[in-house]
């Protein structure tokens, strides 16, 4: 088993998040980057944009990440044995591009409550300072959901752009991971991420986010994946697992929760942004 070690829960306590954790071999993130190439150069665009929410449902190889023991375990640590899985991200930064994160909290927009859950981001390429990886705000994570501002701007992967104004960014911790390795974080800690200035891209998959059985969904409708345990709540709709890649009903499903998910991240704001 692979549960976190007492350590790894004081750091997750105390900063909001833990990193860096061993999940899997480097051949087996190529193999798993190969996979994302094949659907993009398959399906021109079904990656991009609202697009790069979960590809688990169209990919197997991302479906097996998602459900992974060694992660699940982990997840347990922070969350208890009861775990949905409610959605995916790829956040893939390719070099030359403007693409940055701006500092933010997941929480925000979400509609995820109560904060029993935590978003687990796997590194399918390295993930260095070079080439943008992710930047927390170290005990942020303590206070409450802070003031965002949406500023919808340009290069920003974020739905809104959302913005906490006066992170302190030199106080921020990298986190450097090798492709196969994992970090998690909690709802409410602060972090984003710089531009690529490497030669290659940057690919993280992020599950986002697993979730405790009692956690509802307040702003919309999010179907899940029961990842471990039971669930005696009920609060969403079960989804299944590809059994192929890119099969077309598992492409029409990822299509309907993505329209849903969009409902979700823009409810309330009068624009909408790319993703």
């Amino acid at each position: 088993m692979s549960y976190l070690s007492s350590n790894q829960l004081k750091q997750y306590r105390d900063e909001g998040f833990v990193s860096p954790i061993n999940i899997f071999s480097k051949e087996k993130a190529k193999e798993i980057r190969n996979e994302i190439e094949l659907i993009e150069n398959r399906i021109p665009g079904e990656l991009e944009k609202s697009g790069r929410y979960n590809a688990h449902l169209i990919s197997p190889l991302l479906d097996e990440v998602t459900h992974n023991s060694k992660i699940l375990d982990a997840v347990q640590s922070l969350i208890g044995e009861n775990i949905l899985v409610c959605g995916t991200t790829l956040f893939i930064k390719n070099p030359n591009e403007k693409g940055f994160v701006s500092y933010h909290q997941d929480a925000k927009y979400i509609g995820l409550e109560p904060h029993n859950w935590v978003t687990a981001w796997v590194a399918i390429t390295d993930s260095n300072e070079k080439n943008g990886c992710m930047r927390m705000w170290s005990g942020s994570h303590k206070d409450n959901l802070k003031e965002h501002d949406q500023k919808f701007n340009e290069g920003n992967l974020l739905t809104r752009g959302q913005t906490v104004k006066n992170v302190p960014k030199d106080e921020t911790t990298p986190l450097v991971l090798e492709a196969g390795q994992m970090s998690l974080h909690h709802p409410t800690v602060v972090h984003g991420s710089e531009l690529n200035k490497s030669n290659d891209r940057r690919i993280g998959f992020v599950i986002q986010s697993y979730i405790g059985t009692n956690v509802k969904q307040v702003l919309g409708k999010n179907s899940v994946q029961l990842a471990r345990g039971v669930d005696k709540f009920n609060y969403h709709e079960m989804i299944g697992r590809p059994q192929n890649l890119l099969d077309t009903q598992d492409i029409k499903l990822k299509k309907q929760e993505n329209d849903n998910l969009q409902e979700i991240f823009y409810k309330g704001s009068d624009k909408k942004g790319k993703f």
